[in-house]
């Protein structure tokens, strides 16, 4: 790379508006997340967090608006492929979503199967290298209802992480978990984080957001009202709605 010469930014997203039912819920949102970076999306029920994320995987249109990775490949065009950007952007939710007829490995090894085309041998091997990283080798012929919400998440993580995705995206994964089985998953995204994925997530876990993000942006209204590294956003908020929504989430339950 030259002097001065611009990188185009791992994901973009230009002026994205979605509605459902002629109800706004994103309002021409900008965003731009660069290689490695951890962007951290926070904001109320309701904000458009899990939306944005959905139409960044393609899995719901947009209106109006541009979605863009590398530069080059226009999620929101018609004629892209989709199957090609869900190659390289991984997707998990708060619901598991395992085959519960399969076991974790067959689970984990489906996709790269029969998406890359991978033979059985080499599925399984990588299969295993991933679930050994996350603590659940030992797992790899149980079936989901033998595990642990905490244990079923991993293993969701490592699916996706199996097709090789240059962009991870996570939707509230911690919200449908027991409190104390949090922190397990927590850390699985944060050594991910260490390594170097780039990863874009909701969450409202906020004492996690400080300590990963490379940036949080608050979305309210369907736009990011606020964004900044975690030590200015989170000790010197600027917009009232941010701290208003911040001295919220932080009060004693």
């Amino acid at each position: 790379m030259t002097q001065g010469q611009q990188v185009d930014p791992m994901l973009s997203v230009r002026g994205v508006w979605k509605a459902f039912d002629g109800h706004p819920v994103l309002r021409g949102i900008d965003l731009d997340v660069g290689a490695s970076e951890v962007v951290t999306l926070i904001g109320a029920s309701g904000s458009g967090k899990s939306t944005l994320l959905r139409c960044v995987n393609g899995l719901e249109t947009v209106d109006a608006g541009q979605i863009l990775l590398d530069g080059s490949i226009d999620v929101t065009d018609p004629s892209t492929n989709l199957d090609q950007v869900r190659r390289r952007v991984g997707i998990v939710f708060q619901s598991f979503n395992l085959f519960p007829h399969m076991s974790v490995i067959d689970n984990v090894m489906l996709a790269p199967r029969k998406v890359l085309g991978h033979s059985v041998e080499v599925a399984r091997e990588d299969g295993m290298r991933l679930l050994k990283q996350f603590g659940l080798a030992d797992k790899a012929g149980e079936y989901p209802d033998r595990l642990s919400g905490g244990q079923s998440q991993r293993v969701a993580i490592v699916r996706a992480l199996a097709m090789r995705p240059e962009l991870m995206l996570f939707d509230e994964i911690t919200s449908a978990l027991d409190p104390m089985l949090v922190g397990e998953v927590l850390d699985a995204v944060r050594a991910l984080s260490r390594d170097g994925l780039t990863i874009v997530m909701a969450t409202h876990e906020m004492a996690f957001a400080r300590e990963v993000s490379s940036r949080v942006c608050y979305l309210h209204g369907g736009v990011v009202l606020e964004s900044g590294d975690p030590s200015t956003f989170f000790d010197q908020p600027v917009h009232e709605q941010t701290k208003m929504f911040l001295k919220r989430i932080n009060a004693p339950r």
